[in-house]
C-alpha cells in the first residue's frame, strides 16, 4: 500500500478489523451455532430461519430510524469520530458478550446478536462517511475497493484460526466441546475488531464538517429538513438511493441468510464453512478487479454487472441440490460481493457534498438499512408460507431488477455537480 497516504491506509484498515465480525458472526459461524442452539430448543428448521431473518430486520428497522439524524448531528466538527467510537464500543462489547448467553436460550442469543448488529452498523455509517475526509473524490473508488479487498483478506485470518478451533473440538482433539469453540470464536471476533481499528482511531480526522452551534439536536433536525425541502437539489444522489435500497437488499440478505440456506438445504457445517472460506479469498483480488474496471469503464456500468452476477445468483438457487452446485453459488458470489458494494460506497462518496457526508451517508445507511429491513423478511415470509429456502432466496430477484431499472435514471455527468 505505499503510494496511499497514512489517512487512507488507517481507513482501508478498519475494513480489515471489521471483516472478522462480518465473517464470523454475521455470515458463517454465529448463523450455523443459532441453528444448533434452536434445533436442540426444537425450533422446526423453516422457523428458526425465517426467527433470523426477522431478528435482522429488527436489528436494522432500529438503526435505519437513527441513521439520518445521527449523521447530521455527526457533521458538526469533531463529532464524526465520537459517533464512530460509540457504536465501536458498543458492537465489540456485544460481540464478546455471545459468550455469556447460555447454549440452551435461542432467543436470548438473538436479542444479544441484535445489539452486536446495530453496533457493528452504526459504525460503519460514520466510518464510510470518513472517505471524504481521508482522500480525494478521483480516488475514492480505488481506496474503496482497496478497503474491501482488505476487508477479504484480512478476514480469512481470524476466520481460519476460529474453524480450526472448532474442527478440533468437533475431532476431540482439544479439551472442550463445539459449543466451546463457537464462545471461543466470538471472542475472537472481539478481539481482532479492538486491534486493528486502532490505526483509524489514532490517525482519522474528521476534516469537512459545519461549525458547532448552540442547540445541537434542534439544528440538526433543521438542518434536515432543509435537505428534504432542498430535495431537487439533490435528486440524483436521492436516485441512486432508490435504486441502491433495492439492490443491496438483495446483496445483504444474501449474505446474512446464506449459511442458514445451506443448512437448510441438507449442508454440513464442515462444506458450509470451507466454502464460505473460500469465497473470502476469491472476493478479494475480484474487489480490486471492480475498482480498477470502474476506472477503465465507469463505476456505474460496474454496479450493473454486480447487479446482473446477483440475478444470476438468485435464480440458479432455485437449483441447487449437490454441494458442487452450492459451490457454485458461492463463487457467483464471490465475483460481484466486494466489488458491488466497495463501489456503491465510493459512487456515492463522489456525489455527496463534503461538508453534508456523515448526513448524506446517514441517508444511504437508512436506505440500505431499510432495504435489510425488507429482504430478509421477505425471504422469511417466503421460505415460511412454501416451506423452501430456494423460494425465499428466489424471490429476492425482483429487488435486483427494480434496483437496475433505477439505476438507470442516474445520471453519471451530475456526479460531481454539487
Amino acid at each position: 500500500m505505499g503510494k496511499y497516504t497514512k489517512q487512507e491506509k488507517s481507513w482501508m484498515m478498519y475494513d480489515w478489523a471489521n471483516s472478522a465480525y462480518s465473517i464470523i458472526i454475521t455470515t458463517a459461524i454465529f448463523p450455523i451455532y443459532y441453528k444448533a442452539v434452536a434445533e436442540n430448543a426444537e425450533v422446526s428448521v423453516a422457523n428458526s430461519t425465517a426467527y433470523l431473518g426477522y431478528t435482522i430486520s429488527i436489528a436494522t428497522f432500529i438503526l435505519a430510524m437513527l441513521g439520518p439524524i445521527l449523521g447530521t448531528i455527526a457533521d458538526y466538527k469533531g463529532m464524526k469520530k465520537k459517533f464512530f467510537l460509540f457504536f465501536f464500543l458498543v458492537g465489540t462489547i456485544s460481540t464478546f458478550s455471545l459468550l455469556f448467553v447460555p447454549a440452551d436460550n435461542w432467543l436470548l442469543l438473538l436479542i444479544v446478536y441484535t445489539v452486536t448488529a446495530i453496533g457493528a452498523r452504526g459504525a460503519n455509517i460514520f466510518y464510510d462517511a470518513h472517505i471524504v475526509d481521508v482522500t480525494k473524490k478521483e480516488r475514492m473508488d480505488d481506496v474503496s475497493a482497496k478497503g474491501y479487498a482488505l476487508g477479504y483478506i484480512g478476514s480469512v485470518i481470524p476466520f481460519v484460526i476460529c474453524i480450526a478451533i472448532i474442527f478440533l473440538a468437533q475431532s476431540g482433539t482439544v479439551p472442550f466441546t463445539e459449543t466451546t469453540a463457537s464462545r471461543i470464536a466470538f471472542v475472537i471476533t472481539a478481539l481482532w475488531w479492538i486491534a486493528f481499528s486502532i490505526p483509524l482511531i489514532k490517525n482519522v480526522k474528521q476534516k469537512h464538517g459545519v461549525d458547532p452551534e448552540p442547540r445541537v439536536v434542534v439544528n440538526s433536525f433543521k438542518r434536515l429538513g432543509k435537505t428534504f425541502k432542498e430535495i431537487k437539489k439533490y435528486r440524483n444522489i436521492f436516485l441512486f438511493l432508490i435504486a441502491y435500497f433495492f439492490y443491496i437488499d438483495g446483496v445483504g440478505t444474501i449474505i446474512s441468510m446464506s449459511t442458514a440456506y445451506g443448512r437448510d438445504l441438507g449442508l454440513g457445517p464442515t462444506d458450509l464453512i470451507i466454502a464460505l472460506l473460500a469465497v473470502q479469498i476469491v472476493a478479494a483480488p475480484f474487489a480490486v478487479l471492480f475498482g480498477w474496471l470502474a476506472i477503465k469503464f465507469g463505476t456505474k456500468n460496474m454496479i450493473y454487472t454486480g447487479i446482473i452476477i446477483y440475478i444470476i445468483v438468485c435464480i440458479y438457487a432455485m437449483f441447487l441440490s449437490t454441494v458442487v452446485d452450492f459451490w457454485i453459488l458461492a463463487m457467483l458470489v464471490a465475483t460481484a460481493q466486494g466489488g458491488i458494494q466497495s463501489l456503491s460506497r465510493s459512487y456515492f462518496g463522489q456525489m455527496v457534498p463534503n461538508e453534508k457526508s456523515n448526513e448524506f451517508f446517514g441517508f444511504y445507511n437508512i436506505f440500505g438499512r431499510f432495504a435489510a429491513v425488507t429482504g430478509p423478511f421477505l425471504m422469511g415470509m417466503t421460505t415460511q408460507l412454501t416451506g423452501s429456502s430456494a423460494f425465499g432466496v428466489f424471490s429476492l430477484v425482483i429487488l435486483f431488477i427494480i434496483g437496475f431499472i433505477v439505476l438507470l435514471f442516474v445520471s453519471d455527468h451530475k456526479v460531481d455537480a454539487i
